[in-house]
């Protein structure tokens, strides 16, 4: 199926509609994401952020809100306190029955939601407070420090971080795609245009040269290409549904499908997950003096075998981990036992769900192997080629899986629009006459 085009989906009124909300809100959220909170003083932020790497907490976890964090904006906070409140009731739904079965209902499912609304606000006042004592506490940072400033900073981040779920809520409701990805995706997007004027910059000092900058493009187009199929490869498992009788002696033909297992079912998260461990001893040693600790952070700094080691390990067993969460081959088998389908050659039941299993597990082994070369590729390039950005990581899959998503439900906006005027219409030519429905 090929992509929209954009004046078809512009003569769409229902989707213009939705884009048009959906750069709206994505407007007024990276207006707030460079307004600065009251009493700070940016022009110790700016030094603290240029030597702030992207190996410690406050690296990855301002990756996701475009610089905001580290600009101490009102939407610092961005999107991850919902995000993390999400992933914790999803972690808790895998370990307690009771959750896993509000999440199979429409209304427990709407109970969890406020649920995740409840803890978000938590983790943001909790995260705002953190944050706000951490300002505090860095020379030159805030003009009038003390309880006033802790205060107004936690309000003003809390209430940020609220407007911005609220924010991603409406789009996913009223717009086009969902609200929590797009947000994360245009947060990254806007880095990269500082990321043009310094390689812009690099060519005229001739840290750069021309032929290895088309060199470093044809190799990023390579690597986008290589990800986006990655995205969407998948395993199919055939299936059968038997024929049914429909009464009067009329029996239904029986229908051939099949269950698609993606080779990277777990998405982005292994990588988010691994990186998020190996950042600790980094984060600990910049706000620590001791010696072993700094000793331990060296050997986690990208370039050491240590790191390279840990980062492969962690992402393979959380690609395993995560999946075996979000993927449940007995449910599955449940539910094809129901409907009365089978696997062919395979009995339906516990049969079925250990062979689910098992083609599962096989095809996410080349999936985390995939993670692991898209993680380690920022690091090669920084490394190799003296690219003077990051290129590829979790940024890369966040960009090009959201991208594909935001593109599927511009296909079925149009898909559902031909098929409603072919409705309307209400006449179907047979041999050159018209005959009425």
């Amino acid at each position: 199926m090929t992509g929209p085009r954009i004046p078809n989906v512009f003569k769409i009124p229902e989707l213009k509609e939705k884009i048009l909300f959906t750069l709206l809100c994505l407007l007024l959220y990276r207006l707030g994401a460079h307004i600065t909170v009251p009493g700070i003083n940016t022009a110790s932020l700016t030094e603290f952020a240029r030597n702030q790497s992207s190996q410690t907490l406050f690296g990855l976890y301002d990756m996701f809100t475009g610089g905001a964090l580290l600009r101490a904006t009102v939407f610092g906070l961005g999107i991850m306190p919902y995000i993390s409140a999400s992933i914790f009731w999803q972690l808790v739904g895998a370990v307690i029955p009771t959750v896993e079965k509000l999440q199979k209902e429409e209304g427990g499912r709407k109970k969890i939601t406020q649920w995740t609304r409840y803890l978000t606000v938590v983790l943001a006042a909790g995260q705002a407070w953190g944050y706000a004592v951490f300002l505090e506490g860095m020379q030159g940072a805030v003009a009038h420090p003390g309880l006033g400033f802790l205060l107004v900073t936690t309000f003003t981040l809390t209430t940020g971080g609220i407007f911005v779920m609220w924010l991603g809520e409406q789009i996913t409701e009223r717009g086009l795609g969902n609200g929590m990805s797009l947000l994360i995706f245009f947060s990254i997007v806007e880095r990269g245009f500082p990321a043009i004027i310094q390689t812009v910059q690099y060519l005229g000092t001739g840290a750069l040269t021309w032929p290895g900058l088309i060199m470093l493009a044809i190799l990023m187009v390579a690597v986008v290409w290589f990800t986006v199929a990655m995205m969407i490869a998948a395993r199919r498992i055939p299936i059968q549904i038997p024929r049914k009788v429909m009464g009067r002696g009329r029996i239904s033909e029986g229908q051939k499908s099949f269950i698609p297992l993606r080779l990277n079912s777990a998405g982005v998260m292994p990588i988010v997950f691994a990186q998020s461990i190996i950042i600790v001893p980094g984060t600990l040693a910049q706000f620590s003096h001791v010696t072993w600790l700094r000793d331990l952070a060296t050997q986690f700094q990208p370039g050491s075998w240590v790191y390279y080691v840990s980062n492969v390990v962690l992402i393979v067993f959380f690609t395993y981990f995560y999946t075996a969460i979000i993927f449940n081959p007995v449910d599955l088998s449940e539910n094809l036992k129901k409907q009365g389908g089978f696997i062919p050659g395979v009995k339906p039941g516990t049969r079925t769900a250990e062979y689910i299993d098992q083609v599962l597990s096989r095809v996410t082994l080349p999936g985390s192997l995939f993670l692991v070369a898209i993680a380690m590729l920022p690091y090669l390039l920084l490394d190799k080629a003296n690219v003077p950005f990051r290129f590829g990581g979790t940024s890369l899959l966040i960009v090009v899986g959201v991208a594909l998503d935001t593109v599927q439900q511009m296909q079925q906006h149009m898909i559902l629009r031909q098929y409603d005027g072919f409705m309307k219409q209400g006449r179907i030519r047979f041999r050159g006459r018209q005959r009425f429905m």
